[in-house]
């Protein structure tokens, strides 16, 4: 058999022509033949609806793979085991005992010279309609008939999907980064390559999605994203509700627990517990249940996200894949946002090179339902990764003593 693989490594602007092209004279005629198509699927939902129909109109779905490597990611694919096949999680995984749910991407760079094609789509369309919203949708839906079956997966997935509510303007921050405070870093105007010096196109954006259904129905689900900032990080935080009688029975306040699937670097799963602090008296402090990919498998192969996604199309599998009626339903819920911010021509929140982004995130978060008490301590122990294994971080050590001397 003779099979045939085409990767659409293209501008979308010739995709109906080159999937024409194909189908005249580049179908297998003695095996199968499958189009791997890139994103951007479209820039709104109309320009996404005219692509599906060219190319609905030359070939039928099983066809076509819309790749969003987000879902080839170990940590993303890692959910669906983490979730279904652990009877303890089924129970908490509700808005009886989850207080909020944060999604966050970070990048420690800006656009590098590639401010002009940036400027045309920005971090809402970059990031947030497909890497993080697919994320969420794998997260929050209801469990597939099986996770081997790719239909049920995505049947799942468009389900929660169209439980989402409209996203209101005043659930939204946006931001743009300037130069760093030292003056070392340039802000995203001065990219050479970037036209307009008076683009508003947001390189940060904080949003609050609600859904509606049985499971999540109160529960802020907390999406964030951005670049120039102070590290490289995607992850899901999942934030528990406060334990009833905390300040009676411990007299002292209790951090939240959390549940924190890393997507990205330094892979793992863990879990934020209170435990008493090590010595004579009975204080409570946090610490971590750790699974950290690194420490716990050393050097077993783990294939990057393309990797296994070009193997799930030889094999047929389109459950990694975006469907139609996906693509369609993410961006129904984008674009009356991105219109919004266009047409009231809403100005970013300038925010410095380096930094965790506008203020007026974390103030969103909080009004949202984050607790406050457990960001600030976040904030003072600082980040996660400079720590080694589970030990604490100096500021967490200090953070530790502090709470324990008193």
């Amino acid at each position: 058999k003779a099979n045939r693989l085409f990767y659409f490594a293209i501008p979308p602007s010739v995709y109906a022509d080159v999937a024409a092209a194909i189908r005249k004279t580049g179908v297998a005629t003695d095996g199968w033949t499958r189009m791997i198509i890139e994103k951007p699927f479209g820039h709104d939902l109309e320009s996404a609806e005219v692509l599906s129909k060219k190319l609905a109109s030359l070939f039928t779905e099983d066809y076509i793979f819309r790749i969003d490597h987000y879902l080839g990611k170990e940590m993303v694919q890692n959910m669906l085991v983490l979730r279904f096949g652990n009877v303890f999680f089924e129970p908490l995984w509700n808005n009886k005992y989850i207080d909020c749910v944060y999604i966050s991407f970070k990048e420690p760079f800006g656009t590098e010279g590639r401010g002009g094609y940036f400027d045309s789509s920005g971090i809402i369309r970059d990031v947030m309609q497909n890497h993080l919203l697919q994320a969420l949708s794998i997260f929050a839906m209801e469990p597939p008939t099986s996770i081997e079956d790719g239909a049920s997966v995505r049947n799942e997935k468009v389900k929660l999907l169209n439980s989402i509510q409209p996203i209101k303007l005043e659930d939204v921050v946006v931001g743009q980064y300037v130069s760093s405070k030292d003056g070392k870093k340039p802000g995203y105007k001065d990219d050479e390559t970037l036209k307009n010096k008076d683009s508003i196109t947001p390189t940060f954006c904080s949003m609050i999605l609600k859904i509606c259904n049985g499971r999540w129905d109160g529960v802020p689900f907390i999406m964030r994203a951005g670049k120039a900032l102070n590290q490289r990080k995607a992850e899901i935080r999942v934030q528990f509700r406060k334990v009833p009688g905390a300040m009676t029975m411990f007299n002292s306040y209790l951090p939240r627990n959390e549940l924190v699937i890393r997507l990205q670097p330094n892979e793992s799963v863990f879990m934020r517990t209170n435990v008493k602090a090590p010595g004579l008296m009975t204080h409570p402090t946090q610490n971590e249940l750790d699974l950290t990919y690194k420490n716990r498998y050393g050097d077993v192969d783990n294939p990057g996200a393309y990797s296994r996604l070009l193997l799930e199309v030889m094999r047929g599998n389109q459950g990694p894949f975006v469907r139609k009626d996906e693509l369609r339903r993410a961006w129904e819920i984008f674009t009356p946002l991105l219109n919004e911010l266009e047409e009231k021509k809403v100005k970013p929140v300038p925010y410095e090179y380096g930094g965790r982004g506008p203020k007026e995130a974390d103030e969103l978060a909080i009004k949202a339902g984050y607790d406050e008490n457990t960001l600030n301590l976040r904030l003072k122990a600082g980040p996660r990764d400079n720590r080694k294994g589970g030990q604490y971080t100096a500021q967490e050590f200090d953070v530790y003593v502090e709470k324990s001397s008193k």
